[in-house]
């Protein structure tokens, strides 16, 4: 039986969808059956096997609409196989070390036994929405830090790691 894995993600201006969209389909290509979703989208986790949940970084604090999803279904993620990712640093940190979670997340990933986090590179680009944003594209701080390598690398290795347990 084919594996479905929920990529669910909080994004205000798009980057963490697009690694979601990303992770998504390297599963897709490894032989699961994946597909992202926004986190304020989900209505339930029965169908799927696995949940790979990833947030935006605002001000230390995942996005709020992933935070919402950790807490809502947090008994149904003690009971799959979870992943983590956070987007957001707007230089090249996150290509040059791993940098660990924020302790909300942090803390989420103890209580739910989540496999491994991992922080991506974030973009921001003219247009952005939100007083912040504007202030640090305004301030020279905009551009396109993610790795799409880096992210099809993790994604491919959580595929991998599904494909080989019987039950996630």
């Amino acid at each position: 039986m084919t594996k479905r894995v929920l990529v669910a993600y909080g994004s205000a201006n798009g980057s963490t969808e697009g690694i979601a969209e990303t992770v998504a389909r390297v599963l897709r290509q490894e032989g699961l059956l994946a597909e992202a979703r926004p986190a304020r989208a989900v209505t339930g986790l029965n169908p799927y096997d696995a949940v790979i949940v990833g947030g935006a970084l605002y001000t230390g604090r995942w996005h709020r609409d992933t935070r919402r999803f950790v807490r809502r279904y947090r008994e149904d993620l003690a009971v799959r196989p979870v992943w983590f990712f956070s987007s957001g640093p707007l230089d090249d940190t996150a290509s040059r070390r791993d940098i660990p979670p924020v302790p909300g997340v942090g803390k989420a990933m103890r209580r739910l036994d989540v496999r491994e986090h991992v922080t991506f590179g974030g973009r921001l680009t003219e247009g952005a929405e939100g007083w912040m944003a504007r202030m640090l594209l305004r301030d020279g701080k905009g551009g396109d830090f993610r790795d799409v390598a880096v992210t099809e690398s993790w994604a491919a290795r959580i595929a991998g790691e599904l494909k080989r347990t019987p039950h996630g």
